[in-house]
């Protein structure tokens, strides 16, 4: 194992990596914008370092400044959590070519997996199921009128370069179809710097069930079971777990056995996640489901499968960087009862829109099978710079039925006083009949929300 570690991110996924980088003895370093100089991740790293100012241009997507204080910290490895730089294949080869240890897969593999075409297509190769769509992107609306006549509507645009639900529309009638191309390709090429799109066939009522995936040093790819993400608003998840309520041990190994396909088809080093649509929201071994996006990276969900399983998903990483075995026996897992995570965001909980400000009060429920990753505490300011993500609660049960009781009292013992929050809105999906009963779908919130 390597000595030390900087973590190339905030908040609570750079507290998360910094605990169990502390617990194995590494020196930590964690890096920070100005506004963030107060922030938990900050005081419990061995070190900090000061990337600049809160634009993240700046600061945390600065490749320049965080392989700076990288090299005049002395950190001999970088773990770049989620976002910001941590699909950046350029990164990736900048932090490997000066020397360094990349705590992720290679440049290579997150490269073939960011080009949403590429991807697909690589998948279809290798025997994933990719849902029907075009191979190629698509040079103007005409032809894409056209692939999607053949596809049949409903359909969805995507952009190549997407990704976390953004770039993306929905086309329900011929009519839309080129308002939407137009609309969608503007959007990829402001954003992502790329308007290349594609067209898949859009399913209405669809499951959002993904693959936590993990290669080893020796090659090998492991599946280690399954979370439903299908609690979402606006395209991002709000609420996730696991086992999914939709999936039995037949369509369970199903969907094991592609996504360890997905990631040797890559050569994958290190934790990931295959994401899948779930077409048949009842479940059960004749469900279909088709390749969505691999992650490559890990996840914001990735608690809920440690709590099951009893690893640590971060120390696994860090291991398998580091060239040695993952840090428990893969043939001795079996996933114990059931785990849901609540992301606790700064925003109104109706809406869901942003709510920043000054953190008066913070007091995080506790007990058995209760774990709170928190980025902030009591004093400290979530500001409008970064996303709304303030902790993620996660609770576990015998059974599913336990671990809603549990979720139900944990929600109700957190309390955060000053920015608003969306707490009451888990208190309400606890409550709600149809995910109460684990028969839901993506539309879950949209249909919670016409209700009001």
């Amino acid at each position: 194992m390597f000595d030390s570690l900087l973590v190339a991110n905030r908040g609570e996924i750079a507290r998360r990596v910094i605990r169990t980088a502390n617990r194995l003895g590494l020196r930590t370093i964690a890096v920070h914008s100005d506004v963030d100089a107060d922030l938990p991740f900050v005081a419990e790293a061995s070190q900090a370092v000061l990337l600049g100012p809160a634009d993240v241009a700046a600061s945390y997507r600065s490749a320049d400044a965080v392989l700076k204080a990288a090299l005049a910290s002395g950190a001999a490895a970088i773990h770049p959590g989620y976002g910001f730089l941590s699909e950046n294949a350029a990164f990736a080869r900048a932090v490997t070519d000066a020397g360094l240890i990349w705590v992720g897969p290679s440049p290579a593999a997150i490269l073939a997996m960011g080009d949403k075409i590429a991807a697909r297509n690589a998948m279809q190769a290798a025997g994933v199921p990719v849902a029907p769509g075009t191979p190629d992107p698509l040079g103007d609306a005409v032809t894409a009128a056209a692939a999607a006549a053949e596809i049949g509507y409903p359909v969805m645009i995507k952009a190549s370069a997407g990704g976390g639900g953004m770039g993306m529309a929905v086309v329900e009638t011929p009519d839309r179809l080129a308002a939407e191309y137009e609309k969608v390709t503007a959007f990829a090429g402001r954003l992502f710097g790329d308007p290349a799109v594609f067209v898949e066939r859009y399913f209405p009522r669809v499951r959002h069930v993904e693959v936590q995936i993990l290669g080893l040093a020796d090659g090998r790819v492991l599946a280690l079971g399954e979370r439903d993400c299908s609690v979402q608003r606006r395209n991002q998840k709000v609420a996730e777990e696991t086992p999914s309520p939709a999936v039995d041990a037949g369509l369970r190994e199903r969907m094991l056995a592609a996504a360890r396909l997905a990631g040797e088809a890559v050569g994958y080093v290190g934790a990931g996640t295959v994401e899948f649509l779930l077409t048949d929201e009842s479940g059960g071994s004749g469900s279909q489901f088709f390749f969505l996006e691999m992650n490559t990276r890990l996840q914001v969900e990735h608690p809920i499968t440690e709590m099951v399983l009893g690893i640590d998903l971060v120390e696994a990483q860090l291991r398998v960087a580091a060239g040695e075995d993952p840090g428990f026996d893969e043939a001795a897992l079996r996933p114990r009862g059931h785990a849901i995570e609540f992301r606790v965001n700064a925003e109104d909980p109706v809406r869901f829109l942003p709510g920043p400000g000054h953190i008066t009060q913070w007091v995080e429920p506790a007990g058995d099978g209760v774990r709170v990753d928190a980025g902030y505490r009591a004093g400290n300011t979530v500001t409008p710079s970064y996303d709304s993500l303030m902790a993620k609660l996660v609770v576990h049960g015998d059974d599913r039925d336990d671990a809603l009781a549990r979720a139900r009292s944990a929600v109700a013992g957190f309390t955060v006083t000053g920015p608003k929050s969306n707490l009451a809105f888990h208190a309400e999906l606890l409550d709600n009949p149809e995910f109460v009963s684990g028969r839901y779908d993506t539309g879950l919130i949209g249909r919670m929300r016409a209700k009001k």
